[in-house]
Parts: structure tokens; sequence; C-alpha cells
């Protein structure tokens, strides 16, 4: 592609760089329009220039084997997502060298990071955009954006760019429809019920819904029943008091019931005093006190990877540490921050 400044009457045909006022004539009442960029100059647009008195223009024009840059954004899109239904994604139509990747449906978005480091490094003007991998996102929530930054590219260089990028975004839409929140009680008092709101609301995001309320003491024999009879396909357990151990109430209720722990513990904060856990095949997450406030912590990265059946292993969970630090709370009783 060639870019620069030519006479203006020659032309017709290329890509106007610069927006630029023009004047239509003849006319009894002489019309001043604006050219937008981006427009590919006809002959009516070039004498409405020199009308105006321009003599020269700022043009990019496309050589053999150029693709303008819609064409181009357009078939980026089409090498990275070739299965918009199998991929959960749906590809924007393309404007001003822009076409946006948008998730069909809730879920979580998963990136092969090494692919799309590919497409990035070819050339300096193809690029493409993307929210951080396992980023939970809604139906219509955009997850990409894809961007020729020049008037147009050379084929073989956004060949180079889409080989191997096929599948390299996809959104992992939930794959569980149901879920049973039990919360433990240190006194008779009924506890607000503050976390459940925070966690249906979670859970209503993803599609699932919340079964009947459950409140047992903290207790493990009384919450290892709890776990055995919970209908819900996912777990979630609450508790009035910190879990601060493996050996603490919540855990050793889990073994009690049958069950085994994966990990206790996540290297996010807000979020620390989480576990992740089995029984009979259905995921069992003890939530961190931090989960009664709709405000992101780490349970919610291991919440939503679980709700789409994302595997989750201790080494995922300490891979977290990076990025871990989410937000910090003016109100906390024990700031992080020493005074």
């Amino acid at each position: 592609m060639k870019f620069g400044r030519v006479a203006t009457q020659s032309a017709a045909g290329t890509i106007l760089a610069h927006s630029m006022q023009a004047r239509q004539l003849p006319h009894e009442t002489q019309l001043v329009y604006r050219i937008a960029k981006g427009t590919v100059l006809s002959a009516q647009h070039l004498a409405d220039l020199a009308a105006e008195g321009h003599q020269e223009v700022t043009v990019a024009q496309l050589e053999e084997g150029d693709l303008h840059e819609d064409a181009a954004a357009l078939a980026l899109a089409q090498a990275l997502v070739p299965d918009e239904a199998g991929q959960g994604i749906r590809i924007s139509g393309a404007g001003a060298g822009r076409v946006n990747l948008y998730a069909q449906a809730c879920g979580v978005v998963l990136l092969d990071s090494e692919a799309l480091h590919q497409v990035n490094a070819v050339d300096p003007m193809i690029t493409i955009a993307t929210v951080p991998d396992f980023h939970r996102v809604d139906a219509d929530g955009m997850i990409a954006t894809i961007k020729i930054i020049s008037y147009g590219v050379a084929a073989g260089l956004l060949h180079r760019a889409g080989a191997g990028s096929a599948g390299a975004i996809r959104v992992q839409a939930p794959v569980y429809s149901s879920a049973s929140l039990i919360e433990t009680t240190v006194t008779r008092e009924v506890p607000s019920d503050k976390g459940r709101r925070a966690m249906a609301g979670r859970l209503q995001r993803m599609g699932l819904t919340l079964s009947e309320r459950v409140l047992v003491s903290h207790r493990e024999s009384d919450l290892a029943a709890a776990l055995t009879n919970a209908p819900g396909e996912v777990i979630l357990v609450l508790t009035g008091s910190a879990t601060s151990d493996p050996a603490d109430v919540a855990p050793a209720a889990l073994g009690l019931a049958g069950g085994h722990v994966i990990r206790f513990g996540i290297p996010v904060d807000p979020g620390n005093l989480l576990f992740l856990g089995e029984l009979h095949g259905k995921p069992v997450i003890g939530l961190p006190g931090c989960a009664r406030s709709p405000a992101l912590n780490g349970a919610d990265w291991v919440l939503e990877r679980v709700l789409c059946g994302l595997p989750v292993t201790g080494e995922d969970i300490a891979a977290m540490g990076v990025g871990g630090l989410l937000k910090e709370i003016p109100t906390r009783p024990m700031p992080r921050r020493s005074p």
C-alpha cells in the first residue's frame, strides 16, 4: 500500500486519509460538506475538493495483492472463528477496519494465548485485542476486537496472521443448571440473607437456579448431612465462622460425607479462605466470607470455571496468584497495608 500526498485530479479510486471539507458545484446555493476519512474518492469527490481549493490530498493507494481494511478485518475474524456456533461467538460487520467478536451466550472465554500472540506478531498493522483468559462474559458481551490499523494490508501478511489461529478464541457455556447453598450458623439467630442474595445473583447470570435455603448449625455432623442431601448439581458452603484450616468444620464435614478436598486456600485477595472439593461427582466450593458481597473476589474465578465444566486443579488455583490482588477494601477491620 502506498501512502502520501497526490494531486487531487489524480486521486480517483484512492482512499482519503484525513477528513476534508468540499464544495458541490454548480448550485445556486453552494453546498459545503465534509468527506470522511476512509472514503474511496470518486470523480465527483475530486471535483468538489478542487472547488474548495484543495490541489493535493493525502491518500492511501492499494496495490496489487492488497486487501482493503474492512475485507482484511473480516477475513481475519473468519480465520479465528471458522465455527461461530461451535465456538459460541458472533462476528460483527466490518467498518473502519474493525470487526468485533461477541459471545452468543454467557460463559467463560478461553484463549489460546500463543496463537493470538502469533497473530499480533506478523505485522503491526494487523491487531487483535481480547478480554483476559477465563473472563466471564454475558450474552452479547464483546470479547475481542480485530483492527487493521492501515487502510489496507498485503493479503500474504494477513494469511500468515490467520494461519493456525482457528479456534484460538471460544466461549465455554455453563454445563450445570442448579446449585445448592448451605449456610452454617454459630448462634441461634437467623443470619442475614445477604450472602444468599449475592450468590443467587452470581448463579442467575450464569443461568443456574438456586435451591431452597438451607441453614444448619456449625457442626461437622450437621453440615455433613446437609451436604449429602443437597439437591443441586453444584454445592456451595458459606460458613458462619471463617474456615481457617483444612481440618476445620467445613472441610472435615465434606470428608465425613464421603467427599474430599481438592485444594484449600487460594492466592487471590479478597477470597483467600476458599476450598474446592468433590462429593460423589458433585463440585463443592467452600466460600470465603467476602462472597457475601457481590464485588469480585477469588470465589468468582473458581465458581465460574466450575460452572462451565472446566477442570480446576490445585495447580490452576495456585496460578491465579499472578493478577490475584483484586481490590483494596477500605472497610476491612485489618487493612493489608501497615499504618
